[in-house]
């Protein structure tokens, strides 16, 4: 658990950075949904290699897929195959920026 406390420690001193905490909020909505699809498998009793199956790929990809690095991030169609593969639908919405006028 001390490993767990520091790194809530260290997110806490980095996110009174602006610049961090922007940049971070910004990818919010990306970690929001990795973990949605994350949760969405296992309520649908998959695994990663039983989902990879179902798409005809391979398990690193799904893990890839899910993995909270956003340099790769899936398009569309992917996001849309994968939610029906563990049972789903995709929602997509659109919400006012705060930063817009």
């Amino acid at each position: 658990m001390t490993n767990r406390s520091s790194f809530e420690a260290f997110k806490e001193k980095a996110l009174k950075n602006e610049e961090v905490r922007e940049e971070y909020e910004a990818l919010e909505p990306i970690f929001a949904l990795k973990k949605q699809m994350i949760k969405a498998r296992l309520d649908a009793k998959l695994s990663q290699e039983d989902v990879a199956t179902l798409l005809h790929t391979k398990k690193s990809n799904i893990s890839r897929l899910e993995s909270p690095n956003t340099k790769s991030l899936p398009n569309l169609s992917t996001l849309i195959e994968y939610a029906k593969a563990v049972g789903f639908n995709l929602e997509i919405n659109l919400k006012r920026s705060h930063l817009a006028s």
